[in-house]
């Protein structure tokens, strides 16, 4: 079985327990993810093989991610060290009315080391049928950008699928690239788009609202601007409040467009690498199922991974399918 790469930072994450405040709490739990990392384990939990690529700090605390990482089979060989400190994210869960607050401290931290000899993509490479990455990654560090490149670069001469969530996020890009100008590069190397009308708007400068009319001509004009895009596909949350979401998604594959119904989701335990869940139940559907019913998958995953706390989606196959087929009581398994 060949396997699907994942390329970016690892993270500590640290949080009071339940919805409390910092400054109420005495306890912190913690947790590991990231965006990619998050996508890379719920795959793995589907059944695929995996290889994660970053650099983690050379103390205990890398030791102890990696080891995280490893417990779910996820090939951690590609993952260099680095004697700067792990990142970390701090978070404080939202709840009703209250929206949940994050603050980053990553500007240093060991990811920020990594450079293109770190990675053996050749080798990497000639066992990957796929490879994944996000808009964060091009956004921490030049050696992030760089490295990336020269692994797409090789998959494209090699025919890897490339799926691209090319999140932007403006208070990361502190590096001295121009945002516009490396996503644009990198999606020129991609072959999935998974983004809506807002990461369209920022790469193509365009002004598309988020009617499903919008969305069609926009996903037409990034098609035509990146003629290697084959399919875009987008989820939509509707929030109510911090603690009930609606999840549905929308696809334009160059042929056709089709959109998901809702799932109402009324009581959200965590809402952190959701979007991620979705990506990974995209990845894995679009190499099981027909685009409408990967997109299906993808969607019933991130409505999963609202019930499980931390970064990671721990659901299966089978527990997707469930709630797909309509199993949404939560009765007791027995």
């Amino acid at each position: 079985m060949k396997q699907i790469i994942t390329f970016g930072e690892v993270l500590m994450r640290l949080s009071p327990e339940g919805n409390k405040k910092f400054m109420q709490a005495n306890l912190l739990e913690f947790y590991f993810g990231g965006t990619e990392i998050n996508v890379g384990i719920s795959i793995a939990n589907f059944g695929e093989k995996v290889k994660h690529i970053s650099c983690v700090s050379d103390d205990f605390v890398g030791d102890t991610a990696i080891s995280y990482i490893q417990k779910f089979g996820v090939s951690t060989s590609a993952i260099a060290r680095s004697n700067r400190p792990l990142g970390v994210y701090f978070l404080e869960v939202g709840a009703v009315m209250r929206p949940s607050s994050i603050s980053y401290n990553r500007s240093h931290s060991s990811f920020a080391d990594i450079r293109p000899e770190m990675v053996p993509w050749e080798n990497i490479l000639k066992k990957a049928k796929w490879i994944h990455w996000t808009g964060i990654t091009p956004a921490l560090c030049k050696g992030g950008y760089d490295t990336l490149k020269a692994g797409l670069l090789l998959a494209k001469k090699s025919g890897i699928q490339v799926s691209t969530d090319p999140t932007y996020r403006k208070g990361l890009w502190k590096y001295g690239e121009n945002a516009k100008e490396v996503l644009s590069d990198l999606i020129s190397l991609s072959t999935i788009f998974i983004g809506g009308v807002n990461e369209i708007n920022e790469v193509l400068e365009t002004n598309y609202s988020y009617s499903n009319e919008d969305f069609i001509e926009a996903s037409k004009e990034l098609m035509k601007h990146f003629p290697n895009i084959t399919k875009i596909f987008d989820k939509i949350r509707t929030p109510i409040n911090a603690s009930w979401h609606k999840i549905r998604a929308r696809m334009w594959n160059g042929n056709e467009f089709r959109e998901t119904t809702d799932f109402d989701i009324t009581h959200i335990i965590d809402r952190i690498g959701t979007g991620d869940a979705f990506a990974a139940g995209l990845i894995y559907g679009l190499q099981s199922f027909d685009d409408y019913k990967a997109m299906e998958f993808a969607s019933a995953a991130c409505a999963l991974k609202h019930t499980y706390e931390g970064d990671v989606n721990y659901a299966t196959v089978d527990e997707v399918t469930a709630i797909l087929n309509g199993d949404v009581s939560g009765r007791v398994n027995r």
